[in-house]
């Protein structure tokens, strides 16, 4: 029985369909670029609470936005569920994704409301994090290395092939710590940085968090990521700390957008909604995600890293989510970094 009929014979019989309602039924197809488990709670979630099932794919950031972007004249996306907001206001920016003002906005963060104002309402702020990195304490405490407090300090030759960061290119969480050290460094400084870097990574990860479950592992010393994964991993048991880096960082504004053109518009509105409800945010934390929470109303978990104790630099969200700049940086990191990788 489609969706259009059920609508059809709802309304007949005098039922009201809202955008919080339940009574819609069919599919979404959704993608999440957030980590696994927590999309598999908010799908479960999400299908428990509306008779819709959830189409679900899990790919970080950058991957999603080069599939919406591939499959602009068919989309086979509803929604983009989490993930960086800079390739979020990239397909804003290029048209790939729908306007949309939930109800829900005004119990937003300013933040959360900033993103979406900047992106013409095509997207919105869901959750928020800081860059930093994770440290096994254990590999630290045999090998007697020193704490790393500051982004200068990842350089020490003692670090060789004992740090890992994701690929800027896949990743959403390595496009923002590019952005971040250009706007912290300039550009030509944090590309000389990068370079150095790269004799101390040992691998460059295609999914953004995958540094610092590498460190947790003991296959690695540090993880460059959100602080939120590194604090994960501290939940689950292993030893790892999280850092702040001294002369400032990013950080992301977790973003949702709804695909233009896409085949299930109502049900991606039912989930935006429901996505932006306090009650559904204060449920991250019980996936072992910290980030903060985009409604003012939701629980912020204990362990989530807050931004009054980061220092925290004015990212400029709009010019590094901007197509041409994101390209242009991208370019130059393949070109000065990327290529002598290890």
């Amino acid at each position: 029985m489609g969706s259009a009929y059920i609508a059809a014979a709802a309304l007949a019989a005098g039922v009201t369909l809202t955008a919080f309602g339940a009574q819609a039924a069919g599919d979404l197809n959704l993608i999440c670029s957030a980590d696994v488990v927590i999309c598999e709670q908010m799908k479960g979630d999400f299908e428990k609470a509306n008779d819709i099932k959830v189409n679900m794919v899990r790919l970080s950031s950058g991957e999603t936005y080069a599939k919406i972007r591939a499959e602009a004249r068919n989309p086979k996306t509803d929604i983009w569920w989490a993930g960086t907001g800079d390739p979020h206001l990239q397909a804003a920016s290029e048209g790939l994704t729908l306007e949309y003002k939930s109800p829900l906005l005004d119990q937003l963060q300013d933040w959360a409301k900033n993103q979406a104002e900047s992106a013409g309402y095509k997207t919105v702020g869901v959750y928020a994090g800081a860059l930093g990195w994770g440290y096994n304490t254990e590999i630290f405490a045999s090998k007697g290395f020193k704490e790393p407090k500051c982004w200068a300090d990842l350089l020490d030759p003692a670090f060789k092939g004992e740090i890992q960061i994701a690929n800027p290119n896949s990743s959403g969480t390595a496009y923002t710590a590019l952005a971040s050290l250009v706007q912290i460094m300039g550009e030509d400084q944090a590309f000389d940085y990068l370079k150095k870097l790269n004799a101390n990574i040992s691998q460059y990860t295609k999914s953004g968090s995958a540094p610092v479950k590498a460190a947790a592992r003991g296959e690695t010393a540090i993880g460059i990521v959100f602080m939120h994964d590194a604090v994960a991993q501290t939940a689950e048991g292993f030893p790892v700390k999280s850092v702040a880096p001294c002369e400032g960082t990013g950080y992301e504004i977790g973003s949702m957008s709804i695909v233009k053109g896409a085949k299930n518009l109502d049900n991606a509105k039912i989930w935006y909604d429901w996505a932006l409800k306090p009650e559904v945010q204060s449920r991250m934390k019980d996936a072992k995600s910290f980030q903060l929470p985009s409604n003012k109303s939701a629980e912020i978990p204990e362990e989530a890293p807050k931004f009054e104790d980061i220092k925290l630099i004015d990212y400029d969200f709009k010019t590094y989510g901007d197509p041409a700049k994101r390209k242009e940086l991208l370019e130059r990191w393949d070109r000065e970094v990327g290529a002598s990788a290890n």
